[in-house]
């Protein structure tokens, strides 16, 4: 005599097999971006003391609604935190807009989200530049870099909690 167990489990599996080949069975789906991207560049790997790197921070909005508010924070790695010689500081700010660059304000630690300017609409991005100078009297052959967390709001009252993002690391040179 034949188990009801068996007939019932291949009953199962005619049946997946039949959604399977006729593309009704569910199927894995490529990842979507983050709401909200926050990323790093700088326009030059190496300085020497006395020199000045430009660190470009862009966060794109990848979602359908406006991004309008960004808080974010940037602190120095642990790696550079432990070389007490080595002397920088965030002397200036700008934000790209579609008519050239604007000054922004609050530099770092903290706050840097309001530095992003108005609303992010979906698919725009906006770009902010701090000027690091490495002090003429600071060590050298170390290297510089940062991280960062953020936290943006959507207009749909959706939120976003990101980082760390680590910035490039800048090699200070003797000269």
């Amino acid at each position: 005599m034949r188990s009801p167990l068996m007939r019932r489990f291949g009953l199962g599996a005619v049946l997946a097999l039949a959604l399977a080949l006729f593309g009704l069975a569910p199927t894995a789906s490529a990842a979507d971006p983050a709401p909200a991207e926050l990323t790093f560049a700088t326009d030059s790997a190496t300085t020497t003391p006395g020199g000045t790197v430009n660190l470009s921070m862009t966060i794109t909005n990848n979602k359908t609604y406006d991004i309008w508010f960004v808080y974010q924070t940037i602190d120095p790695t642990y790696l550079t935190t432990q070389r007490p010689d080595l002397k920088y500081s965030f002397t200036g700010c700008s934000l790209a807009t579609a008519a050239g660059a604007t000054p922004c304000s609050g530099t770092g630690p903290a706050n840097l989200g309001g530095n992003y300017g108005t609303t992010v609409p979906p698919g725009q991005s906006r770009t902010v530049t701090l000027k690091l100078t490495v002090a003429a009297d600071s060590g050298c052959n170390g290297n510089i870099g940062f991280y960062s967390y953020f936290y943006a709001e959507f207009s749909d009252s959706s939120n976003l909690s990101g980082g760390p993002v680590y910035t490039p690391e800048t090699r200070v040179l003797c000269a």
